[in-house]
């Protein structure tokens, strides 16, 4: 069924229909060279995610189901509460290029030495919300 949605959408792209979607861009830059450049691009039902630049040669995401809530405990303590595992956790080559189709609601961690923490330790992850 999916694969049935993905095509409807290319279908009404090629004739210049647009149907929303979010681009999100993570750069980090040390004296004034891109370290790392990467590009997700979502779109109901698909996501893209670009490697443009890493200083390693790869960028290596973390793909969460959801965000990941902050918790209170019985102390008062805060805590960051992530259920569930990350579904997906890659690596794509500088230059390179990746899709994933059902993607609905996620968040997205990106570094360019190993794969990111998926909890607190992840830095300003970007919240997707695609119909």
């Amino acid at each position: 069924m999916s694969k049935l949605i993905t095509l409807f959408y290319l279908l009404l792209s090629l004739y210049g229909c647009d149907v929303g979607g979010s681009t999100f861009v993570h750069r980090v830059q040390r004296d004034g060279v891109d370290t790392l450049h990467s590009r997700v691009i979502a779109q109901p039902g698909l996501a893209r995610f670009e490697c443009l630049r890493s200083a390693s040669g790869q960028c290596h995401y973390t793909v969460l189901p959801r965000p990941c809530a902050a918790t209170a405990d019985a102390a008062g303590q805060r805590a960051v509460n992530c259920r569930s595992a990350p579904p997906e956790r890659f690596a794509i080559a500088d230059g390179d290029s990746r899709q994933i189709a059902r993607l609905r609601r996620f968040r997205v961690c990106v570094s360019a030495e190993g794969a990111p923490a998926a909890g607190a330790e992840c830095a300003t992850p970007a919240i997707i919300a695609s119909r």
